[in-house]
C-alpha cells in the first residue's frame, strides 16, 4: 500500500538508481530513459558536475528570499539566460516549473497592457490541440478534452486557432502555402474577437504532449510575428518542453530567427536536478511595469540559490560536452529510424520532430489518417510493451486528447548513435508484438 497518490492507481517499480540514460529499479531492472521522464532530464542523470554545484551551494545558503536577498546564482544565471535568449530579452524572472512559467508570462502581459491603459486586451489565443499547463489560468489556454473538460465551470476559456497539422490535410497546397493558411487563421480570429480585446498569442514552437512533436512549415512562423505586429499582440512562445537545447539550439525559436515577446522555460532548464524555470521578456515590457509600480505576481521560491545552481551547471554541461551538436546528429539518426520504422508498419502514419524532440503516430489507414479505434488503447498499450522491454517512452492521443495515437520519444541530449540503435531496436520488437496483440497489419 501506498499513501501517494498521483493520476492513476497504478502502480510502478520502486527507483533504485539513474545515471546516463538509464535508470535502474530496487529489482535490478534496467530502462532507458527514452522520453528523458517527462522530456525533463536534457543532460541525463547523475551528472557529476550539476551534483557538485549543488552540493557547493548547500554549503552556503539553501534559500533566500527575493525580497530580502539577492543571490549570486540567480544572479549569474539570470545573466547567462539573457546572454543566451533573443535580441532585446534582458530580463529574468525565474519559477519552479513550466505551469509557472505560463502562469508568470500570461500576467506580465496583461499588466503590460494594463499599465499601457490598454485595459479592453485580455484574450490570450491558443492553439488547439494544445497544453500549456495544469493551473487552471494555464489550463484555459489549453486545448485538450481529458484535462479541460472536468474544469470548464471554473475557468475562463480563451479563443483557439487550430494547430498546424498539415500532416493530416489532404489538399493541393505546397508546404509554404499551408503554413500561410495555418497562420492567417490567426488573423481571422484576431479580426473576430476584435483586435482591442486581443492581448496575446500563445504557442509551442514545436509541439509538445499534445501534438506529438509537431513542426510547422517554415512559412508559418515568420507570418505568425507578422501578424502579432499588426495588430500589437505579443508572442508568447512556451518552450518549456523545446528550450534548453532539446531540439538542438539553446532556445527552439533560433530555428525560425523569431524573436517573441515573452519566452516560457522550465523542464529541461532544471533537467530533473531540481524544480526550475525561467520567463524572459524584452526589457520594455518589464520597465513599463515596474516604472508603474512593480510586477503583481511572485514565487515563494522564485530564484531558489540551489536551483539557479544547478541550473547554471546545467546550462555550462550542455555548452561544455557538445550536446545540442550531439542532438542534430543523433536527433536525426532518430528520424531516419523511425522513418525505417513507419516504412515497415503500415500503421505508423506519421514521423516528426526536431533534434531529440521526436514522435511517431499510429492511424487505422494511412491513406485517410484516421486514427486507431479508440477502444484498442494502442496509446497505452505500446508504452506498457516497451517498458516490459526496458524502453520508457511517453504517449499521448492527438486528436485533442480523445482520439489518434501518438508516442514521443526524446532521450536525453547526451544519447549516442548506439544507443539510439538500441533504442529503435526495442521498438521495432515492441511494435511487432503490438500488431499481433492488437490485429494490426503488417
Amino acid at each position: 500500500m501506498s499513501h501517494l497518490f498521483y493520476q492513476t492507481r497504478d502502480r510502478r517499480p520502486l527507483l533504485e538508481h539513474a545515471e546516463g540514460i538509464y535508470i535502474w529499479d530496487v529489482n535490478g531492472k534496467r530502462y532507458i530513459d527514452g522520453s528523458s521522464g517527462a522530456m525533463v532530464s536534457n543532460i541525463g542523470h547523475s551528472n557529476p558536475r550539476v551534483l557538485e554545484a549543488m552540493r557547493d551551494q548547500m554549503d552556503k545558503s539553501t534559500f533566500g528570499y527575493r525580497l530580502h536577498f539577492e543571490n549570486a546564482p540567480a544572479e549569474n544565471l539570470a545573466a547567462k539566460v539573457a546572454e543566451l535568449s533573443p535580441k532585446g530579452h534582458d530580463k529574468v524572472f525565474f519559477v519552479s516549473g513550466g505551469s509557472e512559467s505560463v502562469e508568470s508570462a500570461v500576467k506580465l502581459a496583461r499588466q503590460y497592457a494594463y499599465v499601457k491603459g490598454q485595459d479592453s486586451r485580455w484574450k490570450v489565443i491558443s492553439r488547439s490541440p494544445s497544453y500549456h499547463g495544469a493551473t487552471l489560468g494555464a489550463l484555459a489556454l489549453t486545448s485538450y478534452e481529458p484535462l479541460t473538460a472536468p474544469f470548464k465551470p471554473i475557468v475562463t476559456d480563451m479563443p483557439k486557432v487550430p494547430a498546424p497539422r498539415c500532416y493530416l490535410d489532404r489538399d493541393n497546397l505546397s508546404e509554404e502555402e499551408r503554413g500561410l493558411k495555418y497562420a492567417d487563421m490567426l488573423r481571422d480570429k484576431i479580426l473576430e474577437e476584435g483586435p482591442e480585446s486581443v492581448l496575446a498569442f500563445i504557442m509551442e514552437p514545436i509541439g509538445g504532449a499534445s501534438t506529438g512533436a509537431l513542426v510547422a512549415p517554415d512559412s508559418y512562423y515568420g507570418r505568425i510575428r507578422e501578424i502579432c505586429d499588426e495588430f500589437g499582440v505579443l508572442l508568447i512562445y512556451d518552450e518549456v518542453m523545446t528550450g534548453v537545447g532539446r531540439t538542438g539550439k539553446f532556445l527552439a525559436c533560433e530555428h525560425w530567427d523569431i524573436n517573441p515577446d515573452i519566452i516560457a522555460t522550465a523542464k529541461g532548464f532544471g533537467a530533473g536536478y531540481i524544480p526550475l524555470g525561467a520567463m524572459t521578456a524584452r526589457q520594455h515590457i518589464v520597465d513599463v511595469i515596474l516604472d508603474a509600480g512593480g510586477f503583481q505576481h511572485g514565487y515563494t521560491y522564485a530564484g531558489n540559490p540551489i536551483a539557479c545552481a544547478a541550473g547554471l551547471a546545467v546550462i555550462e554541461e550542455i555548452y561544455r560536452q557538445n550536446m545540442m551538436e550531439n542532438t542534430t546528429r543523433v536527433g536525426n539518426d532518430l528520424l531516419t529510424g523511425l522513418g525505417r520504422l513507419m516504412d515497415k508498419f503500415p500503421f505508423i502514419g506519421d514521423v516528426r520532430g526536431k533534434g531529440l524532440l521526436t514522435a511517431f503516430e499510429l492511424v487505422g489507414d494511412r491513406d485517410t489518417m484516421a486514427p486507431l479505434p479508440t477502444s484498442l488503447n494502442a496509446f497505452r498499450e505500446l508504452v506498457e510493451i516497451a517498458y516490459r522491454r526496458g524502453l520508457i517512452i511517453y504517449s499521448r492521443r492527438s486528436r485533442g486528447g480523445l482520439e489518434g495515437d501518438h508516442f514521443l520519444v526524446c532521450p536525453p541530449m547526451i544519447t549516442t548513435p548506439e544507443q539510439i540503435g538500441d533504442i529503435l531496436g526495442i521498438l521495432d520488437e515492441s511494435l511487432t508484438e503490438l500488431a499481433t496483440t492488437l490485429n494490426l497489419p503488417r
